[in-house]
C-alpha cells in the first residue's frame, strides 16, 4: 500500500461546474497531470464537447477548460492505495480535499459533476456533510467514469452523458 496524494485544482475564479475524481492514478501521479492514462477518456471528452483543436499540449488543455469555466479536481487529498482502483482506497485513511476553502474562492460554482461513482460515493460521505448549507445544497450529477477500467461503455454513450457539463 502507497500514501498517494492530489493535486491542486485547475480552476478559474469564476468556474461554474465543478468535475470531480477520486484520486489520480499512477500514469497520472507520475505525469503530474489530471487522466494521464492513454487509454482514459476524460481528454477525449473534453476536446468533444468543447471543439478543441487536436494536438494540444496538457497545460493547453486545462486552459480551454478553465476558459470554459470548467474546474477540475479531486475528492480526496490523501489516501493510502495499491494500484490505481478506487476499490483498493483504504477506507481508514481517506482525507478529502478541503472543499469549504475552495467553494469560498470559486463563489460561481452552480453544479457538481462525478468523474464515477466512487468520486461521488466519497464526497457524499466525508465532503457533503462538512459544507455550509449553500454549498452542501449544491446539485450533484454523477457521469460514468473516464476511466479505462471502466471500458464496459463505449465512448460515444459516455460523451452522450457527459453533455450536461457541456450545456451548463
Amino acid at each position: 500500500m502507497t500514501t498517494v496524494h492530489s493535486f491542486a485544482p485547475i480552476a478559474a475564479t469564476d468556474a461554474t461546474r465543478l468535475v470531480l475524481g477520486s484520486m489520480p492514478g499512477i500514469a497520472s501521479l507520475r505525469a503530474q497531470q489530471y487522466y494521464a492514462h492513454p487509454r482514459n477518456a476524460f481528454w477525449p471528452i473534453i476536446a468533444a464537447l468543447f471543439d478543441l483543436p487536436a494536438g494540444l499540449d496538457y497545460r493547453q488543455r486545462c486552459a480551454h477548460l478553465r476558459a470554459q469555466r470548467v474546474a477540475l479536481w479531486d475528492v480526496l487529498h490523501t489516501c493510502t492505495r495499491s494500484g490505481s482502483l478506487d476499490s483498493a482506497i483504504a477506507a481508514d485513511s481517506i482525507v478529502p480535499n478541503d472543499f469549504a476553502g475552495f467553494f469560498a474562492r470559486h463563489r460561481a460554482i452552480e453544479r457538481v459533476y462525478f468523474n464515477g461513482a466512487k468520486a461521488e460515493q466519497l464526497y457524499r460521505r466525508h465532503v457533503q456533510p462538512t459544507l455550509p448549507a449553500r454549498w452542501a445544497a449544491l446539485p450533484l450529477s454523477r457521469l460514468p467514469s473516464t476511466s479505462p477500467a471502466h471500458a464496459g461503455m463505449p465512448f460515444a454513450e459516455k460523451l452522450a452523458q457527459w453533455h450536461g457539463i457541456a450545456r451548463a
